[in-house]
């Protein structure tokens, strides 16, 4: 029998059907994922290590979508448009985050992002240990408003237990909170670290 024309198995294949299961259930399993692409759980180790290799190529495909800024004017500048360009590809698959968390950070691609960001703030003063914490809050906040997007639009229900100030705060909630709410959150970590190193 002949051999097919095209292959029927790659890593990009692997992982877009590894993002689409998580996108639906969360997480994915390796028999799992053979059963998507319709081939033997065998099959997929002639193309990856394992799990942590396929998280890995998933943040590789998010990360690559970042457009890291080459001609800005201040590390204040390439933190927040680091950050918003972040925040938009990793809020298209929000659901693979948790699994990001709990491995550690291979991708070459994703160390172009935080070089650039450590650069900047090693630019803008900062000294090495308040580097790691800036891009720690920077990370932090990202991943926590990307996932925001995914919340519905409802985040709390009508409740009696809301006191007054928490009511007239909700009262205010519209179309576009997630994106305000960033926007808001982003200024003011960019200007607590301002503060910072001043």
């Amino acid at each position: 029998m002949p051999r097919p024309s095209t292959r029927l198995l790659s890593a990009d294949l692997i992982t877009d059907a590894a993002l689409a299961l998580v996108d639906q259930r969360g997480d994915f399993t390796m028999p799992g994922l053979a059963e998507k692409l319709s081939v033997r759980p065998s099959s997929l180790y002639n193309h990856v290590s394992g799990r942590a290799a396929i998280v890995e190529l998933m943040r590789t495909r998010l990360m690559a979508g970042i457009e890291i800024p080459r001609d800005v004017d201040s590390w204040s500048e390439a933190v927040t448009r680091i950050a918003r360009e972040y925040r938009r590809n990793y809020a298209r698959h929000p659901r693979v985050i948790p699994l990001f968390t709990a491995h550690t950070v291979r991708a070459a691609v994703a160390f172009d992002m935080y070089n650039a960001l450590a650069t900047a703030l090693t630019d803008g003063g900062f000294s090495p240990s308040d580097v790691l914490h800036a891009i720690t809050a920077v990370d932090s906040f990202v991943l926590g408003s990307a996932l925001d997007l995914a919340a519905p639009e409802e985040v709390w229900a009508p409740s009696d237990d809301a006191d007054v100030a928490l009511r007239a705060a909700l009262a205010t909630s519209a179309p576009g909170r997630a994106d305000a709410s960033f926007e808001f959150g982003l200024g003011v970590l960019v200007a607590g670290l301002r503060a910072r190193v001043s």
